[in-house]
């Protein structure tokens, strides 16, 4: 049955925020009355985050389990997790309740009652955040607006209510790298907003560092603009024009048998144009970057498991089965088969060795399954 609310969640160790938010979201997504699922996409955490997310999917059917291979980035985590979204309307907020999910039933009943294709939740009192990050987030906004011509919303993130044709506009889109919140703007679908008092984080670290904020604005400025090339550009025409001036001047100083201001003015120019040379190869060479890292069209994620997929039986070739019920290991001592009960699911140790399973113990863990049903001797 096709859900017609999916919540997409990404995580990256946020074990002590967790269980925060299944205490705010469960009770509010079952009072809205409507078919739902929650896709929690794991991004290679390192803390007990997966362990955790086991747990609650045996207690809760609609916690949809989605876990990376490794690490992949907060944008490529939601991006995993509109792929693998099967709702008529997708949801995708973040796990720390900065962004209170409190909005959702708001966003879909204004979906439905406008007839628009996306939501944006904006933030209309950021009072929790820092002064330099309101003030860095709005100048950023404006610059990208000015420069790619976009009408991102400055105060909206990746909190938004998107239809199933957004969505699949969205996956079917080839580009790496993606920046969702101005990929998403940038479709021109009809939209709506909702607004918000941002709080603060209900537990854990910020996942967005200064260095990864300065990676997302490289990604945002050269993945919607070739506003920096034509720079480059105008930059290397002024330079020239520069150039001819000066020798324009040094022979007619020449000529009049004027001393020319020697070593202080030759390196200040010599540096100045240096400087020019290499802002604007750096420039050419992150778009040479992006092209290369386009042709070589590594994807950028892989997903090890799924608990929809797990839970029918059915892997996809990339797929680490986690199975959730005990079983019974067969184990050859002196050519007899010896069966031995496996750790309980419910145990750490066990959710902790699976969430990390090889191909090779895959494809063990089948033999087991299909010995307990039919108990044969192990050669």
């Amino acid at each position: 049955m096709v859900p017609e609310l999916s919540v997409v969640i990404p995580m990256y160790n946020e074990e002590e925020v967790l269980p925060l938010l299944v205490e705010r979201l469960r009770p509010l997504l079952d009072a809205m009355g409507t078919t739902y699922e929650v896709v929690a996409v794991d991004d290679g955490s390192k803390d007990l985050t997966a362990v955790r997310l086991q747990r609650y999917h045996r207690e809760w059917p609609a916690l949809r389990v989605v876990r990376l291979r490794a690490n992949a980035g907060h944008q490529a985590a939601i991006s995993a997790g509109l792929v693998s979204a099967l709702g008529d309307y997708v949801v995708t907020i973040d796990a720390d309740l900065q962004d209170p999910p409190e909005i959702i039933p708001e966003m879909l009943a204004a979906a439905k009652d406008d007839g628009v294709d996306v939501v944006y939740g904006v933030r209309n009192d950021r009072s929790t955040d820092t002064w330099f990050k309101r003030v860095s987030a709005r100048a950023f906004y404006r610059f990208i607006g000015l420069m790619s011509q976009t009408s991102a919303h400055a105060d909206a993130g990746d909190y938004r209510l998107m239809s199933r044709a957004t969505v699949d506009a969205i996956n079917s889109l080839p580009e790496h790298n993606r920046v969702l919140r101005f990929i998403v703007p940038a479709l021109n679908f009809p939209s709506d907003t909702v607004h918000y008092k941002r709080e603060e984080r209900a537990a854990g670290d910020s996942k967005y560092p200064l260095m990864k904020m300065i990676k997302l604005s490289l990604d945002s400025l050269t993945g919607f603009s070739t506003a920096p090339l034509r720079l480059a550009t105008f930059a290397g025409f002024g330079g020239a024009l520069l150039a001819v001036l000066l020798v324009l001047y040094t022979l007619i100083s020449r000529s009049q048998g004027h001393t020319v201001a020697g070593w202080t003015s030759t390196v200040a120019i010599v540096a100045g144009v240096g400087a020019v040379q290499l802002v604007c190869v750096g420039i050419l060479g992150e778009y040479i970057g992006r092209m290369y890292g386009h042709m070589q069209g590594r994807p950028t994620y892989f997903i090890a498991y799924d608990s929809m997929t797990a839970d029918s039986g059915a892997h996809g070739p990339t797929d680490t089965p986690l199975p959730g019920q005990p079983s019974m290991e067969q184990h050859s001592a002196g050519g007899a088969a010896v069966a031995q009960p496996s750790a309980p699911a419910d145990s750490p140790s066990a959710d902790t060795g699976l969430a990390g399973d090889t191909p090779l113990e895959a494809g063990l863990q089948q033999a087991r399954s299909s010995s307990a049903q039919e108990p044969s001797q192990l050669r």
